[in-house]
């Protein structure tokens, strides 16, 4: 279980250390099922392929969703996330092998805003490349 992160003990300016998240075909099939998204560019490379991807990519929130996971890691448990928002910038490019993709997702401290609240601006990549840009969260962290 993750310990809760406290406000006195945060300075702005302050980086979050870096996480990977995995991204497989299984997990975009059952990302699928869940969000009821079955859009082909997410699960068949031919189909993806022919509308010019290079290959299957992850949803958009499927990414979003890992930045928020990123979010509520760091935060712990009783904190609440009142703020959330990004652009999508490029898609995780998904291959049919092992290992799959990796987003990788960190963050600074932006500002500490006052009665327990922190913002938050994030950096999501993949192979690379930012696949989403202006991730801001703002949290409101337990008393």
């Amino acid at each position: 279980m993750t310990q809760a992160v406290t406000y006195a003990g945060l300075e702005a300016g302050a980086q979050l250390p870096a996480v990977s998240y995995p991204v497989t075909r299984l997990s975009l099939v059952k990302y699928c099922g869940a969000s009821g998204d079955f859009n082909v560019i997410h699960w068949n490379e031919r189909l993806a392929r022919a509308v010019g991807l290079p290959d299957v990519i992850a949803h958009g929130m499927f990414t979003m969703a890992q930045a928020g996971r990123f979010v509520t890691d760091w935060a712990g448990p009783g904190a609440l996330v009142t703020e959330f928002g990004t652009r999508f910038s490029a898609p995780v490019v998904v291959p049919d092998d092992d290992t799959g993709a990796q987003i990788e997702v960190s963050g600074t401290i932006e500002a500490l805003l006052g009665d327990g609240r922190v913002a938050l601006a994030l950096t999501a990549k993949s192979a690379g490349a930012k696949v989403l840009t202006r991730v801001r969260a703002v949290v409101q962290l337990p008393a």
